[in-house]
């Protein structure tokens, strides 16, 4: 005797479209990732021509030794490193390893933001912000600059986008951009006055004020706390290393940049713990 067993058919369907929908998450997400690895492909242009004062645009990417142009299957971001153990096709000169470095974080970023915000306006939103911020912490650290063509048009987008940000309002916006700007340039002032020399730059301020933009007022006490409380402990660690006599730099807008991402995938915990600690005080 042969059993038969019936799939009801209300169940066949809810197992069909769950795997339907595991299948298009998971789509999405791949695509993100690689959304994220590409734009992380172009930052390194961005990083690389913008402190030289070059287009972005042109020429296409080469070898910036021996200039030979780059084929697209060269151009793969994270594999054609791999495949290219590293070297130029043409010349056999080393890649350094920031290139695969920043695809990887972007397309790291990409997947934090779809975890977060998934395909809504906020993730486009703060993409944006994340590429800003993460462009800006290479070029800080290399050449100790924080260029205006980024922190600028990032001060006026972050606003205008608070009007159809759930997550920011724009008061809350225009707020953030004056005090963080503001707060800055008087730290930077008082400096300035008690020192006599210049101890932030305006890059750093026009960032802040960037941040504020994007995030509102109520990120900055995080971050520009805990930029200081890091880039302290690296400063100290650097005067002790250096040698006897010379001058430490210590670029400040990275440890900004890093505090504003914490604040962005972690505010509630920032404003349960880090804020509503000090409140109980």
């Amino acid at each position: 005797m042969r059993i038969k067993f019936k799939i009801p058919f209300s169940l066949y369907e809810n197992i069909k479209k769950s795997y339907k929908r595991g299948m298009i998450e998971n789509s999405i997400t791949i695509l993100a990732i690689f959304f994220g690895a590409i734009v992380g492909s172009f930052l390194n242009v961005v990083i690389l021509r913008i402190p030289a004062s070059l287009s972005i645009v042109f020429p296409a990417s080469r070898c910036p030794k021996c200039l030979a142009g780059i084929k697209w299957y060269d151009n793969i971001p994270i594999l054609s490193f791999l495949v290219l153990r590293g070297k130029c096709r043409s010349c056999k000169t080393r890649i350094s390893w920031q290139y695969p470095l920043v695809e990887l974080l972007m397309a790291v970023l990409s997947y934090a933001l779809l975890q977060r915000f998934f395909i809504t306006l906020p993730y486009f939103i703060y993409f944006i912000f994340s590429a800003a911020l993460l462009a800006i912490i290479f070029i800080d650290f290399h050449h100790q600059i924080i260029p205006d063509v980024i922190s600028l048009p990032g001060i006026v987008l972050g606003f205008v986008c608070s009007f159809v940000n759930p997550y920011v309002t724009w008061q809350s916006s225009g707020v953030g951009l004056l005090i963080g700007g503001g707060s800055l340039y008087l730290l930077a002032l008082g400096y300035y006055l008690v020192k006599k020399v210049e101890g932030m730059g305006g890059g750093d301020i026009k960032l802040l004020a960037m941040i504020g933009a994007f995030l509102g007022w109520q990120a900055l006490p995080f971050v520009v706390f805990s930029s200081s409380l890091v880039g302290a402990v690296f400063g100290i660690g650097a005067m002790i290393k250096q040698k006897k006599g010379g001058q430490t730099v210590i670029p400040y807008g990275p440890f900004l940049s890093l505090g504003a991402l914490v604040y962005l995938f972690y505010s509630e915990l920032v404003h349960q713990y880090v804020y509503g600690i000090i409140l109980m005080q």
